[in-house]
């Protein structure tokens, strides 16, 4: 193998199985494959690359790994995975209708906030009759300093993409967001060549429907510095790398109050004088927030990855 010096730099902006498509900094998209077995690749990492050797079918071998800014993990039953690297901002997308889970939402927020990447809660379907319990049940994240945009991607899309646009100029931004808030219609409305794009990544990785399955770089312009990446359905974050003792500073509600415990290692959970159940009695933090810290608490502290 080369020194890394000598080998060609890339951006991996689609992957299936062990195939990645990783694009050159001209703009050029060729599929390569990791050297040995282990395939640690996501979207959004920076590689080094040289050309295949071997008749494999690729035409590129990826011989290492930039250094990542930051990291997303998701989680299925059995184990954590990353999936998404090196990102400018996470879009959260929520609606009027379905109802969304305050518990995904508010699990996103964390992921986020471990990873150290800024988060903006996008609030769609604002002209449905839906909206005004929706946005009652997002006051208490405004309140704890997450912007909250609200759109109507239907409705009004000239509107939302005026309001996007600029927040999305030379970033690279992850949208998520559970089925039927939208999420396709904002990436089309970004994004015109979007199918496209979803076409030419399938038919290079030869994956078919499977590419509905994969996590997909978008680029909103000829200048290649705004991206959007998008991850199919509803990720279920990985939180398990974050210590169950430590999960109150990723909460900025619950982070407010620490200081007013008595003990220093306070649970929040049954200890006397802890200034985090005083402020939910006071109701400076919901019940529903209180919940939801509980629960992940519970799951943090029952297993260790």
């Amino acid at each position: 193998m080369g020194k890394p010096v000598e080998l060609d730099v890339g951006l991996v902006v689609a992957g299936h199985g062990r195939h990645y498509i990783v694009e050159t900094p001209e703009g050029r998209r060729l599929t390569c494959h990791p050297r040995g077995k282990k395939s640690e690749c996501v979207v959004g990492d920076r590689v080094r690359w040289q050309a295949a050797q071997s008749n494999t079918g690729d035409e590129g071998v990826i011989e290492a790994l930039e250094p990542r800014r930051n990291l997303l993990y998701r989680q299925d039953e059995w184990k954590t995975k990353s999936f998404a690297a090196n990102l400018d901002q996470i879009l959260v997308l929520v609606a009027s209708e379905p109802v969304f889970s305050e518990s995904q939402l508010s699990r996103s927020l964390i992921a986020a906030e471990h990873a150290g990447i800024p988060a903006t809660v996008v609030f769609n379907k604002t002209d449905l009759p839906q909206a005004a319990q929706a946005r009652e049940r997002l006051a208490p994240y405004r309140a704890m300093g997450y912007e909250v945009l609200e759109v109507a991607l239907k409705a009004r899309p000239d509107e939302a993409r005026t309001l996007l646009a600029p927040r999305l100029q030379g970033r690279t931004s992850f949208v998520l967001g559970p089925s039927g808030t939208g999420k396709s219609t904002l990436i089309n409305l970004m994004v015109p060549q979007a199918q496209a794009q979803v076409g030419e990544i399938s038919q290079a990785l030869n994956s078919g429907r499977h590419t509905t399955t994969t996590t997909q770089w978008y680029w909103l312009d000829d200048s290649r510095e705004s991206a959007l990446i998008d991850s199919p359905g509803f990720q279920e974050f990985g939180l398990r790398q974050i210590d169950a003792a430590q999960l109150p500073a990723y909460m900025p509600d619950l982070r407010e109050h620490v200081a007013g415990c008595r003990f220093y290692n306070c649970t929040h959970l049954h200890e006397p004088g802890c200034g985090v159940r005083a402020a939910v009695q006071a109701g400076q933090i919901t019940e529903s927030r209180y919940r939801i810290y509980t629960e992940i608490h519970e799951e943090l502290s029952r297993q260790r990855w």
